[in-house]
């Protein structure tokens, strides 16, 4: 038989020695919490809409800035011999009425038409948070204020109210480059900010009755510090979506106008400019028209692919 002495013993020794025993120095790791933004992050990483717009885009944007590297031709030099001959050896896209080489005028016309695009969205952006977060975070008479300026906007036409603009207040031969194109941006932007105003302000809606802002309101926090700390990054997403996608269409927007004529003009070289100059000859030179087009048109298209990425990054509800 055992000796239940030693076996009190022996239990109460291996007890001691489990006590007694340095704890271990792997202790379980605490992740971090998973911001919206990491969450967006994550979502687009794994989608291939997302990485298909951004390369486009990318190349988009060193070929506007930096369009030495893709050609070494002047886009404004002419040769009338060369008028209108197709493509061929040193002219893949071919000539336009002047003599001009289509293909570089077309590498260097996307500095004008994305620079309009990103002004567009910035000046829209900008004015159309600040209405949105006033109406809706202040509401009352502010927002009834806001709400009939903003419905006034919105019932003229994105592209007839720059028309109008820029009838007042015409490009002139002697304006630089970046002169006419801020006026052509600050003419769009003067007609598109409504879209952002809407959205801004059902966000900041929602977001001003959550239990959060009621915290910080009640630990006595300012409207301003409420704005900037709890609204405003919570009420962001949704216009950073619609601002993506309208920045394509700001860029099909300017070159709208200088098909018609009125929005940027020579000596600046854009999409829209090359377009308006070939529409004559589309029937017996369609390569005038053709290759801008092109690009103008995957330029619309990744932007407005990104935005959709983007969306679907940001909305838990499509996740």
């Amino acid at each position: 038989m055992s000796d239940p002495t030693a076996t009190a013993v022996g239990t109460t020794g291996t007890m001691e020695g489990h006590a007694g025993a340095p704890p271990s120095s792997k202790t379980p790791s605490r992740e971090k919490p998973r911001s919206l933004g990491r969450d967006a992050w994550e979502d687009l990483r794994r989608s291939w809409i997302f990485w298909i717009a951004s390369v486009l885009i990318l190349v988009l944007l060193v070929m506007a800035f930096f369009p030495g590297l893709f050609t070494s031709t002047d886009p404004t030099q002419s040769d009338l011999e060369l008028s209108r001959r197709g493509p061929g050896p040193g002219a893949p896209f071919g000539y336009d009425t002047q003599g001009r080489d289509v293909y570089s005028r077309t590498i260097y016309g996307a500095r004008a038409s994305i620079l309009v695009g990103f002004f567009t969205t910035v000046f829209a952006t900008l004015l159309g948070s600040l209405m949105g977060v006033i109406a809706g975070f202040y509401a009352g008479w502010v927002d009834t204020i806001v709400s009939r300026v903003t419905d006034v906007f919105f019932a003229i036409p994105l592209v007839l109210g720059a028309i109008l603009f820029l009838f007042a207040f015409p490009n002139g031969e002697g304006d630089s480059a970046l002169s006419a194109t801020t006026k052509v941006a600050l003419a769009l932007a003067l007609f598109g900010w409504t879209v952002a105003t809407r959205i801004m302000r059902s966000s900041v809606i929602q977001v001003k009755q959550a239990d959060f802002v009621q915290a910080a309101r009640a630990l006595g926090a300012g409207n301003v510090a409420i704005i900037r700390r709890h609204v405003l990054p919570n009420a962001l997403s949704p216009v950073i979506v619609i601002a993506t996608i309208s920045l394509g269409a700001y860029i099909g927007a300017e070159s709208a106008l200088s098909y018609l004529g009125i929005g940027l003009q020579p000596p600046v070289v854009s999409w829209g400019i090359a377009i308006s100059d070939a529409q004559t000859y589309l029937r017996v030179s369609p390569h005038m028209m053709m290759f801008p087009i092109i690009f103008l048109s995957v330029t619309i298209l990744a932007f407005i692919m990104l935005g959709d990425a983007v969306r679907e990054a940001l909305d838990p509800k499509l996740r």
